[in-house]
């Protein structure tokens, strides 16, 4: 089952949700238009959508997302406050992919530029093409990075080599971004989708109630080792309640494939 949009597009394939950014034209550049259309769809599909436990974002036309519309930036600057309003909606977005409920898994290929690097660190998980083309390429065009991506990419390459790759601005290949940790998964051209949904569908078959709390409690992060065993004894006893555990733990002593119903 589908649904269209003129900018994004969403599939149903059982229980996992594609999200298709779909501004082929223009690489799928992270437009106004964009942000507010995968703003609205992602929170549907997250907070709305009982059917979706798992969702991949992927582009159309062979490209995932070219970063910043340019073609915005032509004309007459917004106010400041106007300004702000747009970094907020990227704010908002990276918050609601990063703090969301169900797991999101990125598919890309071709150019992943900018805010389209954002986008992918702020999913749960990547899986990208060889001959993907990424580049925290803000500094070039004089601005900073967004999108969360300040604190997603150190946080999954480390501070050194996030340091590095903002600071120049370079290039670097989907191979080069699976040996630095963007990636989990690294395919051929023309294989990141189908990766992903065989990933994104392995997920939705986990606990849902579990995997919302694992996501909050790695949002959390572990700064200290008594925020660490805190979250274990406040988050643990939660889960031991619900019906999913005990469907886990009869299916295992029955020698079956437990059914999770996210109770």
């Amino acid at each position: 089952m589908s649904e269209h949009t003129d900018i994004v597009q969403v599939e149903h394939r059982g229980e996992v949700a594609i999200v298709t950014m779909n501004y082929p034209q223009r690489r799928n550049a992270f437009s106004l238009q964009m942000r507010l259309s995968l703003l609205e769809t992602l929170h549907r599909l997250l907070h709305e959508d009982e059917r979706t436990r798992a969702i991949v974002l992927t582009g159309a036309g062979g490209h995932f997302c070219a970063g910043g519309d340019l073609s915005e930036m032509t004309s007459v600057s917004p106010s400041l406050l106007e300004m702000r309003e747009r970094i907020a909606i990227g704010v908002r977005l990276f918050r609601l992919l990063f703090t969301g409920d169900k797991p999101v898994v990125a598919a890309v290929e071709g150019s992943c530029m900018g805010a389209g690097v954002s986008l992918a660190a702020a999913c749960d998980l990547a899986v990208g093409s060889t001959a993907a083309k990424l580049s925290c390429a803000f500094v070039k065009v004089g601005l900073l990075p967004d999108t969360g991506v300040l604190w997603t990419l150190p946080q999954k390459i480390g501070a050194g080599k996030a340091r590095e790759l903002m600071l120049s601005g370079a290039t670097f290949d989907g191979a080069e971004a699976g040996r630095l940790g963007l990636f989990n998964q690294v395919v051929a051209p023309g294989e990141a989708l189908e990766a992903a949904l065989a990933r994104a569908e392995r997920l939705a078959q986990l606990p849902p109630v579990s995997l919302a709390l694992l996501k909050a409690a790695l949002v959390r992060g572990s700064d200290s080792i008594e925020a660490a065993w805190r979250r274990e004894v406040d988050l643990n006893p939660l889960t031991r309640q619900t019906q999913d555990h005990q469907e886990a733990v009869a299916a295992f002593m029955e020698k079956r494939r437990p059914t999770f119903t996210g109770n």
